[in-house]
């Protein structure tokens, strides 16, 4: 017989991406569970992330600085700058595609690894990295490809949830920064899901006046998860 009961294992200590001062620990679903499929779409309600087959959430010592984020599609409204980007990027194709290894996808994913993470230990990345990391072989997930033309500049590494969208992560061509992908790619998961009825997309976690996490709040309304409860930030 099944057990209902889904095992919860915290990590050890490890460093902090955001604060070099702190360190950081999760609590991680058990990856061997049967029923992780089935609990993946709850989980992402109550804020847990994939990476992998890993299905997490920061449970660290002293800091709750990592807040769980998504957009209300119909509430949506793009600003002043996000439509200047969905206009100056009118001219790429956009398909949905399985989510598996191909050798253009990985050289596109060195490429940006590279130019954003140097020497940073993801860029010098290895096929087995690009699977182990993006996606696995129970996860609902789609690759979302931008072409200008038949070049590819950018995948956005989407998740699709009864929820929402997740979003899991984009890496696009560096060479193309003046496009601003990253904002597009989170452009087009919205549209998507609002044309799927989908009534949310989940951005991962926010962190207040944080560089790098400061573009999420751009998405308004923004909700946040505190106390286990959504609110609009």
């Amino acid at each position: 017989m099944r057990s209902d009961v889904v095992r919860l294992f915290q990590t050890l200590p490890h460093p902090c991406g955001y604060f070099a001062s702190r360190t950081a620990q999760n609590i991680v679903i058990d990856p061997s569970a049967p029923q992780l499929p089935q609990i993946y779409d709850i989980a992402v309600q109550r804020g847990y992330r994939r990476a992998g087959g890993h299905v997490y959430h920061p449970q660290c010592n002293g800091c709750r600085a990592c807040v769980a984020c998504r957009v209300p599609v119909e509430r949506f409204r793009p600003d002043r700058s996000q439509r200047r980007c969905l206009a100056r990027n009118a001219d790429l194709a956009v398909r949905v595609m399985p989510a598996n290894y191909t050798d253009e996808y990985f050289a596109l994913y060195r490429r940006y690894l590279r130019a954003r993470h140097p020497d940073g230990g993801m860029d010098d990345a290895r096929p087995e990295d690009f699977a182990r990391f993006l996606y696995t072989a129970w996860s609902p997930t789609r690759f979302i490809e931008l072409r200008e033309r038949e070049r590819l500049v950018g995948i956005a590494v989407t998740d699709f949830c009864v929820a929402g969208l997740s979003a899991v992560y984009t890496f696009f061509d560096p060479e193309c920064e003046s496009r601003g992908l990253g904002t597009f790619a989170i452009l087009t998961q919205l549209d998507m899901a609002r044309a799927q009825g989908l009534p949310h997309v989940y951005l991962g976690f926010w962190i207040e006046g944080h560089p790098k996490m400061h573009y999420k709040a751009r998405y308004r309304p923004l909700e946040v998860l505190r106390e286990g409860i959504w609110t609009d930030l």
